[in-house]
């Protein structure tokens, strides 16, 4: 099966720039919009070649579903930024994780998911998985109990670093030393907060490494996109399964995704110390009981996020004081001028986010805390989301 061709790793912002464009002398900065379904042949033999090619693992043009010369493009820039073998497009974040967990799953196997996951995991296992024969538990972040629900039939292990909502680290080396010291279970992380840019799972270990483009990839908020990169042993049964299911997506959309792409490393870059800024300023807040934020030197998982990540994201929650009611917290969220309303994150505004932290976990550990508000950090000036943040303060006061 071909591969991308290997070349020594360039440094991010460098790859973000020049990857995914067509080598040599070329008219245009950007590759064009390949707009096509249908794609023409000058003989029957041609045909037979690019299928043989296509079936070999090549990427022939071929139909407009198994991708076109814009897609391929940006396949290219994700595979080189996250370390991968190849990867593959999907319409959505939920998409991209769907797939994997049908790619590596079967009646009768049994999953382990991390229990700091995205909400909708939760759903796909419960509402898909498990009535077809799947089993599914859950395991601490911290790894505590991971090694005593390793099943003989584990055949897929499924993590988040850092986790949803309230952004618990995973040591994700530790992880993979257990799962490949029980068993052949492939390891599959959401690396929608790292982006492939602050975090590569596969470099650590892992298999799959899933994104939701829609975020910080795109950037912009004006897109849907899913990705997996997968590494060599993972790309077959992940690459099978998406054609099975006719995943694909629109050239116009991996072209907005390649321009969001561009300018990753400075748009993260620039909201990660924002954040950093917005969340020193909370700490000292009276009615603020923690904030969540691992690049926070006091959060729990600061030093798992130093050696393993690059840099921060523009992502934090605050758990206000337990004597601030739900009505209070919903008036700090609608006292935000600065600050949307609404779910996603990743693109270049401020976003806030009413969060219900123990009902998306299954293992318990939150009863009697406080509200929780999730926000996202964009590009504003931080001295103006300060200010924000600060008037909508006094409706909790």
């Amino acid at each position: 099966m071909a591969s991308v061709p290997l070349r020594p790793r360039r440094r991010p912002a460098t790859l973000l720039t020049h990857a995914g464009r067509p080598a040599g002398r070329t008219v245009t900065v950007n590759p064009p919009v390949a707009r096509t379904s249908t794609v023409l042949f000058d003989s029957v033999a041609t045909l037979l070649q690019t299928l043989a090619g296509h079936a070999a693992g090549e990427r022939p043009l071929l139909y407009g579903r198994k991708g076109t010369a814009t897609t391929q493009a940006l396949e290219d820039v994700l595979t080189e930024l996250e370390g991968g073998y190849r990867t593959r497009l999907f319409g959505s974040g939920l998409a991209a994780i769907a797939a994997t967990f049908l790619a590596c799953t079967r009646p009768g196997d049994h999953v382990l998911v991390i229990d700091s996951c995205y909400e909708p995991v939760r759903k796909l296992c419960a509402q898909y998985l498990g009535p077809r024969g799947v089993q599914v538990a859950y395991f601490q972040p911290d790894l505590s109990d991971l090694d005593a629900k390793l099943h003989a039939d584990t055949r897929l292990v499924w993590a988040e670093c850092p986790g949803s909502l309230i952004f618990e680290m995973c040591d994700l080396p530790a992880l993979v030393r257990q799962v490949r010291a029980r068993g052949d279970a492939l390891v599959a992380v959401d690396n929608t907060w790292g982006s492939g840019l602050l975090y590569r799972p596969l470099a650590l270990g892992a298999d799959l490494s899933v994104v939701a483009g829609t975020k910080y990839v795109v950037g912009h908020s004006d897109v849907m996109l899913g990705l997996a990169v997968a590494n060599e042993r993972a790309w077959p049964v992940l690459a099978a399964t998406a054609e099975l299911l006719g995943h694909s997506v629109s050239p116009d959309d991996a072209y907005l995704a390649l321009r969001g792409l561009r300018t990753l490393a400075v748009r993260m870059r620039r909201q990660g110390e924002s954040a950093l800024t917005v969340a020193r300023w909370l700490q000292q807040q009276p009615a603020i009981a923690a904030v969540f934020c691992p690049a926070l030197p006091d959060d729990p998982g600061h030093a798992l996020w130093q050696r393993d990540f690059s840099g921060a994201n523009g992502l934090l929650s605050i758990e206000f004081q337990p004597r601030v009611g739900r009505a209070q917290m919903h008036a700090f969220v609608d006292a935000l001028q600065l600050f949307g309303l609404g779910h996603s994150w990743g693109g270049y505004e401020s976003l806030a986010l009413p969060v219900d932290v123990g009902a998306a976990r299954s293992l318990g550990g939150w009863a009697g805390r406080g509200p929780v508000v999730r926000l996202h950090v964009g590009l504003e000036d931080a001295q103006d989301l300060v200010a924000d943040l600060e008037q909508a303060l006094s409706a909790v006061a």
